[in-house]
């Protein structure tokens, strides 16, 4: 049995049932469904004279090309789908739910699966996940100097039971210049789109959602317009640890990434870091000083968070002073800020307008 199902049933749905993309490789490599599995119908080589076969000879000659190209292959196609969903139910699409989702779903409904063929295909998908990136959600927001122990925060805050949406574990990357860590590979711009509309969607919206501050870009992906408005607009929670805290993180994290690629990566920033400071860096990393190295570098990026803070409202800055970097206590910290910020806007308002207002004051 087939039938079209309209993206929001499959998003929405509490059966999760398998998703099968069939478009080639390389478009789903660019950007799926997250969790979806890839069973090309054609390969990226098969797709490209698919196409130019219809444009130049028209429908009928390219859906003649299309079944020459795959007919020794429907029993390998039932085969994985069979492995990816042993009880024959199974979504599929491709890019606009046209003739390869339609021909996947014939055969394996001919074989007995219980296909939802998603309607408008992965065009429609795309089209809801922009919609989710202009939606209003109630994020507050984990700020903090380089080293400050942010992420380690977030993770406390979720064993807490808290909402957390992890931005640089979204976007592979956290952050500077040296965010790859010399072995994280970022998503495409539209994987990132699609990770993080996911994760958003999970979200009760009538609970705060915690995210790390951060500018637009998080290396080479991008938040949306409205994600960072919201979050640069948002009530910010300033962990203020000790330097020497900040310093012993940062040279747990960096120590051990490889001179080579450490110095690659300050010597991108020679602008913004001075040519004297970035020598003395350079330096320091090949004498394998690496909190020399940090330190300077510190100067630099603390510099850099003390001119993002000053382009927010005063008011929406909540300093939270810590001891150390340790992600459980700053997370208890962190709770206990924002009940008072809670409270202190809950006596602000008038009655029946405090303490269930969002967190950034809407």
């Amino acid at each position: 049995m087939t039938r079209r199902i309209p993206i929001e049933e499959l998003v929405n749905s509490v059966e999760r049932i398998p998703v099968a993309d069939v478009r080639t490789p390389s478009e789903f490599m660019q950007g799926h469904i997250p969790g979806a599995v890839n069973i090309p119908l054609f390969t990226n080589e098969e797709r490209v004279a698919v196409g130019t076969t219809y444009k130049q000879e028209g429908r009928e000659a390219a859906v003649l090309l299309g079944f020459d190209l795959t007919g020794g292959k429907w029993s390998g196609f039932i085969r994985e789908a069979f492995i990816v969903a042993p009880d024959k139910k199974i979504a599929l699409h491709c890019w606009r739910g046209g003739m390869r989702s339609a021909a996947m779903a014939w055969a394996l409904d001919l074989y007995g699966f219980d296909v939802r063929l998603l309607d408008g295909g992965y065009k429609a998908y795309r089209q809801w996940v922009l919609r989710q990136l202009e939606e209003i959600y109630p994020f507050r927001i984990v700020g903090g100097m380089t080293g400050s122990g942010k992420t380690r925060a977030l993770h406390g805050l979720r064993g807490m039971g808290e909402q957390v949406v992890d931005l640089e574990d979204l976007a592979q990357h956290h952050g500077s210049t040296y965010g790859t860590l010399n072995r994280l590979k970022q998503p495409s711009q539209e994987q990132f789109e699609n990770e993080l509309a996911t994760c958003l969607r999970i979200m009760d919206r009538t609970r705060s959602i915690w995210v790390e501050d951060e500018s637009r870009s998080i290396g080479r992906c991008m938040l949306s317009r409205s994600i960072w408005e919201q979050i640069h607009g948002g009530p910010v929670f300033d962990l203020q640890a000790p330097e020497e805290r900040r310093l012993e993180l940062l040279v747990e994290e960096y120590g051990g990434l490889g001179r080579d690629w450490l110095i690659e990566c300050t010597e991108r920033i020679v602008k913004r870091l001075g040519t004297e400071q970035t020598r003395n860096a350079v330096v320091a990393i090949r004498e394998g000083r690496i909190a020399d190295f940090i330190r300077i570098v510190m100067t630099y990026y603390d510099k850099m968070y003390r001119k993002g803070l000053d382009t927010r409202e005063a008011c929406k800055i909540i300093a939270v002073p810590t001891r150390s970097t340790d992600g459980a206590e700053n997370a208890r910290l962190l709770m206990e800020a924002a009940g008072g910020a809670e409270a202190e806007r809950g006596e602000e308002a008038g009655p029946g307008e405090g303490p269930n207002k969002r967190p950034d004051g809407r």
